[in-house]
């Protein structure tokens, strides 16, 4: 019996190691900053999100450069975030709230949101803050009327800076979340 209470022991260390591996889901609850400056954390709103998400297809990111952005016009495509935080702030608002109108008033069109971190912290670290901030850029869209199969929320970590440098100025400047037009 001795024996048989450090190899149940022995087993059980091994799953809660292997259960520690796995995939981590991120926070589905992502924080939005209401207009007094608070962080507002959202109802569970993910039912419909997930029931689409199973259903729908990878969304295809177009070429920026195309005139104009599918028909999307020269709304603002980029939120910035403050260190370590994926909070879409309130003078973002503008950006979130023009994507969503053009968004709700066309139901075929689709849009990647790209969340993106400055080259501090590990590359795990920076991919699941990358994908938090696009979560939270999908989730302010969603609030304002997009459907769900029309947004989708991807992470490039610290892999796509916008600027090259080791300062504050280049930092501010790959803390960011891109929306870009999709097919």
């Amino acid at each position: 019996m001795m024996k048989s209470i450090p190899q149940y022991l022995l087993a059980l260390a091994a799953v809660a190691a292997l259960s520690a591996c796995s995939s981590v889901k991120l926070d589905d609850q992502a924080p939005v900053e209401s207009r007094n400056g608070a962080a507002v954390v959202p109802g569970n709103q993910n039912a419909a999100r997930d029931a689409a998400a199973s259903s729908q297809t990878r969304v295809a990111p177009v070429d920026a450069s195309s005139a104009d952005m599918a028909g999307m016009g020269n709304i603002p495509r980029i939120v910035y975030f403050d260190f370590d935080s994926y909070v879409v702030k309130d003078e973002y608002r503008p950006v979130v709230e023009a994507n969503a109108k053009v968004l709700t008033s066309n139901p075929s069109r689709k849009m990647a949101v790209q969340g993106h971190t400055d080259d501090r912290g590990s590359s795990e670290y920076n991919l699941a803050l990358g994908q938090r901030r696009a979560e939270a850029v999908v989730k302010s869209l969603t609030l304002l009327g997009v459907k769900p199969n029309q947004v989708e929320a991807t992470s490039f970590g610290k892999e796509r800076p916008a600027v090259q440098g080791e300062n504050e100025e280049a930092w501010a400047k790959n803390r960011r979340a891109e929306l870009m037009a999709a097919q």
